[in-house]
C-alpha cells in the first residue's frame, strides 16, 4: 500500500441501478424516466463523497472477477479510492442495487448484496495480516461501516481486537437491516447514523420526531448517535449533550444516496476538526445539497 488511508470504508460496493421519474407513481405504475447505473453501496458512497472532501478512503468489500467488478474496480479507482484492499472472488459475482424513485421520493428497492454476505469476514483479512492493522497493532482510525455486513459478522466485530482502537462510525444500511446494528449498538467506540424510522426499529419505540429517537437509542445504551429526520430535522445526541439543525429547504429530486452523503459529510468535518455544531450543519447543507440534484 502506497500511502496510510485516512478512514477505511467497510461494506457495501456494487452498481446502482436507479430508475427516476419526476412523475407521482404508484403500486403498478409505468411512468417515463431515466435509469442509470452508477458505482454504488453505502461503504462507496460514503468512500466517493470523502474524496470530494480530500480524504483518502480505502475500501474493504469484495466484487467478482467478472466484468462487472472489474469496471467497478476501476471506477473507484479513477475516483481517487485505494481498491488495494478489496476482496476479488472469481467465485462470486458483483453485488447489485434497483430502486424507483418518483418526485425524489424512493418507491421500492432491492439489495442484492449476497457476495458481500458471503465472503464474510474475509474482507477484514486486511486488518489482521499487517496491511492495515493487527491484533497486537489494531487500525486506530475512523472506519465507517455498514449493516450490509451479517449480523454474525457485525456481532464478531462488536468484540474485535482488530476494532478495538478505532473510531467507528456505522450506518444500518436500511431499515430492513437496521436491526443487524443491535450487537454495536452500545460499543464504547461507536457513533451510529440513522434515521428516525431505523432508530424506532433498533430501540422497539415508535418515536415522534428525530429528537425523540436519538433520547431513545441513548437510553438503550448508544454512547453516541446521529438521527435524521428527512427535510424535518437532524440531531446529535449523546448521554451528556444534544444539539440539533434544521436542513435548507430544497426541491428533493433524488434520495438513494442521501443518507451515506450525510454521514461522509459529518466525518470529514469532524476530520477536519470541526466542532460538533459546524460538523452537523456541514452534513445537513450537503445532505440537502445532494438531493437537490446540484451535485453528481
Amino acid at each position: 500500500m502506497e500511502q496510510r488511508p485516512d478512514i477505511l470504508c467497510i461494506g457495501a460496493v456494487l452498481w446502482d441501478i436507479i430508475g427516476r421519474t419526476d412523475e407521482p407513481m404508484v403500486l403498478g405504475n409505468d411512468k417515463p424516466g431515466q435509469i442509470s447505473r452508477l458505482p454504488g453501496g453505502v461503504a462507496l458512497n460514503i468512500a466517493m463523497t470523502l474524496s470530494g472532501f480530500g480524504l483518502r478512503a480505502a475500501l474493504l468489500s469484495v466484487v467478482g472477477e467478472d466484468t462487472e467488478g472489474r469496471e467497478l474496480r476501476a471506477a473507484a479507482a479513477e475516483m481517487g479510492l485505494d481498491v488495494s484492499p478489496m476482496l476479488v472472488d472469481a467465485a462470486l459475482t458483483t453485488d447489485r442495487y434497483m430502486a424507483i424513485e418518483a418526485q425524489g421520493q424512493l418507491i421500492a428497492a432491492i439489495a442484492h448484496a449476497h457476495s458481500l454476505e458471503r465472503a464474510g469476514a474475509r474482507i477484514l483479512a486486511p486488518l489482521a495480516d499487517g496491511t492495515l492493522g493487527s491484533e497486537a497493532e489494531p487500525w486506530n482510525g475512523p472506519v465507517a461501516l455498514d449493516g450490509n455486513l451479517t449480523e454474525a459478522l457485525l456481532q464478531d466485530i462488536a468484540v474485535s481486537p482488530l476494532f478495538a482502537e478505532a473510531d467507528l462510525r456505522i450506518a444500518p444500511a436500511s431499515p430492513g437491516k437496521a436491526l443487524r446494528l443491535r450487537p454495536l449498538l452500545s460499543h464504547p467506540r461507536a457513533t451510529i447514523y440513522v434515521n428516525r424510522e431505523e432508530a424506532g426499529l433498533l430501540t422497539g419505540t415508535h418515536p415522534a420526531n428525530a429528537a425523540a429517537a436519538a433520547e431513545a437509542l441513548i437510553a438503550a445504551g448508544a454512547r453516541r448517535v446521529l438521527v435524521t429526520e428527512g427535510a424535518q430535522m437532524a440531531v446529535d445526541a449523546c448521554a451528556d449533550h444534544s444539539l440539533s439543525a434544521v436542513p435548507p429547504a430544497v426541491e428533493a429530486r433524488r434520495i438513494t444516496g442521501a443518507g451515506d452523503t450525510f454521514m461522509a459529510a459529518h466525518i470529514a468535518a469532524e476530520v477536519a476538526g470541526e466542532s460538533r455544531e459546524k460538523s452537523l450543519e456541514a452534513a445537513v447543507n450537503a445532505a440537502a445539497t445532494y438531493v437537490s440534484g446540484d451535485t453528481p
